[in-house]
């Protein structure tokens, strides 16, 4: 069982407070947006015997157990984080494993650079997540009912919106809100940013439900996304609850802490509230344009105490267990690899007291007894 060293990411959007706070440091002033835990290259978590891509790498069948080697390849198929967004981040989707492996290899054919801004595709892995609320956590996740949507920008008075509205009333739903949403991101940027700043004004003096909106117009002014949000589900999570992210199904994070787990692929798909590249295209390509509810998920409970929050893929499982009074120990061995993070209390992990914030890997097969007082994630596979 290996102590990890995880890296934080210090992007725009991040809370300045919130991941010192459960980590018990002082915050630095910068925005400190994701911690990861895993073996991603971009920010490998470190070990004692080398960072966990170089202790995988040098015996993958010994730390990933061979039913995961055979199912998912010599590499940890997931990623965990702890997500703390101060700000709304950007509009997106991911694409299904058949359609980013297409992607991909078409811009490996056209020799477009991997690192190239306009890159969509990163590699050739599917991306879906999960993410599981810490604290209170505001989100967009899946396509309103159109009629909804178009009550909600209509009650906004901005006559540059109306064509929006009488497309939403068309039908079928899929094509209308296909439609609308071409429609937003393709106008012309001077008139869209006119556009954006009339439906801030009037969302800043609405307020109520329409306070959300006037924040991510605050943080992205004249974007287009702001409208598109208006198109989506707005989710609000308690603590312990969570919301399974699919591919072709737009979302955003807008504020608050949890727990995110994911395949291990960078490949997004932009719809905006963002600087970046936005492929509009390639985006209604991946894009599934269906209303559909957000589908909060809430743990289901075992008899030895795990709460698993269920998903349809087998690249990461994502459980907890909320350990109740101190010596009492749960025998947490599995023939998986697995990475245990404590959010609450004190867990002790092995040889390993974990306060909030402080994970452990566990390799396939190792005994993994742990006891204490708190709130314990646990990240594995389905192999």
């Amino acid at each position: 069982m290996d102590r990890l060293d995880n890296t934080i990411r210090p992007y725009a959007w991040g809370s300045a407070t919130a991941i010192p706070h459960l980590l018990g440091t002082e915050p630095t002033g910068e925005p400190q947006a994701e911690m990861w835990m895993g073996a991603h290259p971009g920010a490998p978590s470190r070990t004692d015997r080398g960072t966990l891509v170089e202790v995988i790498d040098a015996a993958p069948e010994k730390e990933l157990g061979p039913a995961a080697v055979a199912k998912f390849g010599p590499r940890l198929p997931f990623l965990l984080k702890i997500l703390a967004a101060g700000a709304p981040l950007s509009l997106q989707v991911h694409p299904d494993l058949e359609q980013a492996k297409e992607g991909y290899a078409d811009e490996e054919r056209r020799g477009v650079p991997v690192d190239a801004p306009h890159r969509n595709y990163k590699d050739a892995n599917h991306k879906p997540e999960l993410i599981c609320a810490l604290t209170e956590f505001d989100g967009l996740c899946g396509f309103r009912d159109p009629l909804a949507a178009a009550g909600l920008l209509d009650d906004l008075g901005v006559d540059s919106l109306k064509p929006y509205v009488d497309l939403l009333h068309a039908h079928p739903e899929d094509a209308a809100l296909r439609e609308v949403l071409t429609a937003i991101l393709t106008a012309d940027p001077e008139e869209m940013s006119r556009t954006v700043a009339e439906a801030a004004a009037a969302c800043t003096r609405l307020g109520g439900a329409y306070a959300p909106y006037a924040d991510i117009a605050h943080h992205y002014p004249g974007d287009p996304g702001v409208i598109a949000a208006m198109l989506l589900n707005r989710v609000r999570l308690q603590p312990g609850e969570a919301l399974y992210l699919g591919a072709g199904v737009p979302h955003a994070y807008l504020n608050g802490l949890g727990v995110e787990i994911m395949a291990n692929s960078d490949n997004v798909l932009r719809c905006g509230l963002t600087p970046k590249h936005v492929d509009v295209p390639e985006l209604l390509r991946i894009v599934r344009f269906q209303p559909s509810d957000p589908g909060v998920l809430r743990p289901e409970a075992s008899p030895d105490g795990e709460e698993v929050y269920e998903t349809p893929i087998d690249e990461f499982r994502l459980s907890r267990y909320v350990l109740p009074e101190a010596g009492s120990a749960h025998d947490l061995t599995r023939a998986t690899p697995q990475i245990l993070l404590c959010a609450a209390g004190t867990v002790r992990a092995g040889e390993h007291d974990l306060t909030p914030g402080r994970s452990v890997f566990v390799p396939a097969g190792e005994k993994a007894e742990v006891s204490g007082t708190g709130t314990l994630f646990r990240a594995t596979v389905v192999a």
